[in-house]
């Protein structure tokens, strides 16, 4: 998980900073807590990845972090319609942000976000150069995707 969350991705950066490339818009993933220490590689990699990023595009580098993505998913000739789960959870948890401060059970409260959602703001970031550089979490990530809708 490392080598494909981390040094795939850094490389991927590096090519990009070598061609000259002034936006680089990463989607990582948000901090889960006790998640992150079982899925380690994987947040480790998303981590080295993110620190190459900020170094490498201080003025261009935006981070996505979101949680569970929702959407239909394809695995191999069957569709898994995630969004029954995502889209009811997202409309209650968005409102629930507090409880995301909870010690130990917090991180389970994290909003879910729709792939299109996430997709409008990875293309808006990449594009438009007002779009601020940083670290966006998945409630900026939800309010950056009204923005765009309306």
């Amino acid at each position: 998980m490392y080598k494909i969350n981390g040094s795939a991705n850094v490389n991927a950066i590096k090519a990009a900073t070598e061609q000259g490339v002034r936006r680089f818009v990463y989607i990582s993933a948000t901090d889960f807590g006790l998640v992150n220490y079982l899925l380690r590689g994987y947040y480790d990699g998303k981590r080295y990845t993110e620190t190459e990023l900020t170094s490498s595009f201080p003025k261009g580098g935006v981070i996505l972090r979101p949680g569970f993505i929702h959407g239909t998913r394809k695995v191999g000739k069957i569709n898994l319609p995630l969004s029954i789960i995502g889209a009811p959870l997202e409309m209650v948890l968005q409102h629930a942000k507090l409880l995301t401060k909870v010690p130990l059970i917090g991180p389970l409260f994290i909003t879910p976000v729709h792939v299109s959602s996430l997709a409008k703001v990875a293309v808006r970031a990449a594009i438009d150069p007002a779009f601020p550089p940083g670290i966006l979490d998945v409630y900026d990530i939800l309010q950056q995707s009204r923005q765009i809708s309306t």
